[in-house]
């Protein structure tokens, strides 16, 4: 396979055809806003300025109405009005977890819905954002890869989550006063539902608008990305996206990862490392973070430990430990609280910050791998799921 050539799936991923209509300029590049306004009308020797002034106002002010863009003339957002629109996923639910974590269900177009997750901490609040509706990967301990996968999101639908996000967190600032912006939503991270590297173009678009520091301007430090290993598109992602990337590993051999990521069938652990040890180098990033589940009897061994540490040498790494998130129908365990610290001390004794990620948002099912539409209500017995992963 050429490796600049864009990883594809089937028909069935391809976003459908949106009904005719305003367009909506929530998604949009720079430039294609630019070639929107030009196409109404807009002069193109003013067209730049009046894109830049109304990105403005949709991702640094978070307005809805052409009517309150207010250094536009009255014309000129009645011509608006009347070609685009600026709309966002519908919020069909909201949940709020005993600790604060936020869940919302958002129905994009089609009827489809995915989950956001909003997780506030002392010294950040991070978004956890979907990039398909389902998921292709089938990852056996995953409660998301249960969900058959539907679509790829727009980038519309992508940013459309952070957009949302800061609307129920109510932290948009206050036109004539610059210091109302809280920043309750300081990160984003792409491990909601999906593999974003199989939906690349529109994720990179959806991030760049995130970044622009002319609106929602997020660093690209602050933006993580989560790959179950899609190796070619990982050196596009440094080159075209820049921000920090995740890996869901979980596991030291090809044997027991074909089972937890069947995408190690296609590349494996030394084609997956091979693409991490240039990432670091190539995206200005400081370090690689890999997603380890602890699950009991499977992967969570002194043994793996040990060849973990071995397989990253070299790498810039640091190591989540993910207590596994029991489901309905779940065909494994959660590693004891015992067995998690003895695999934490020795990755941290070799050198490597090794934090053991606290669950978050279990009493609404938001926490790590149980994300999974609400219109998706189908469930797998444990045989069932045992059964397809051949355990």
């Amino acid at each position: 396979m050429d490796a600049k050539a864009p990883i594809t799936q089937d028909v069935h991923t391809i976003p459908r055809k949106l009904p005719e209509g305003p367009i909506n300029l929530v998604g949009l590049t720079r430039e294609k806003l630019r070639a929107a306004l030009i196409e109404i009308g807009t002069p193109e020797k003013q067209a730049k300025m009046r894109a830049g002034q109304i990105w403005q106002w949709i991702y640094h002010w978070g307005v809805r109405d052409f009517g309150e863009m207010t250094n536009l003339s009255k014309d000129y957002r009645a011509t608006l009005a009347a070609h685009f629109v600026v709309a966002l996923p519908e919020v069909v639910t909201r949940q709020v977890s005993t600790d604060g974590t936020r869940k919302y269900l958002v129905r994009i177009a089609g009827g489809h819905e995915v989950e956001v997750v909003y997780i506030p901490e002392t010294d950040r609040g991070t978004l956890c954002i979907s990039s398909q509706v389902g998921c292709t990967l089938t990852c056996t301990f995953c409660h998301t890869g249960t969900q058959k996968l539907v679509r790829n999101l727009t980038p519309a639908e992508i940013v459309g989550q952070i957009l949302v996000a800061r609307d129920d967190l109510g932290e948009w600032p206050v036109p004539g006063d610059r210091n109302l912006e809280t920043r309750l939503l300081s990160n984003v991270v792409l491990m909601g539902m999906g593999e974003p590297l199989y939906n690349f173009e529109n994720v990179r678009d959806a991030m760049n608008i995130a970044m622009d520091p002319e609106g929602i301007s997020l660093s690209r430090r602050r933006i993580t990305l989560s790959t179950s290993g899609v190796v070619p598109e990982i050196a596009r992602t440094a080159d075209e996206i820049g921000c920090q990337l995740a890996v869901s590993f979980h596991a030291t051999t090809d044997e027991v990862r074909d089972v937890l990521v069947p995408i190690n069938k296609r590349w494996n652990i030394e084609a997956l490392l091979d693409a991490l040890r240039v990432y670091p180098k190539a995206s200005n990033s400081e370090r690689i973070t890999f997603e380890y589940v602890m699950l009991d009897g499977v992967n969570d061994s002194d043994a793996d430990a040990h060849r973990l540490i071995e397989l990253i040498k070299g790498i810039p790494a640091k190591i989540n430990l993910i207590p596994f998130n029991e489901w309905p129908g779940a065909p494994y365990k959660r590693s004891s609280n015992n067995r998690i610290r003895a695999f934490s001390d020795i990755i941290y004794n070799a050198g490597y910050a090794s934090p053991v990620r606290k669950p978050r948002g279990e009493d609404i099912m938001a926490a790590c791998g149980q994300l999974k539409s609400a219109t998706e209500r189908e469930r797998k017995s444990a045989r069932q799921i045992a059964q397809e992963a051949g355990l």
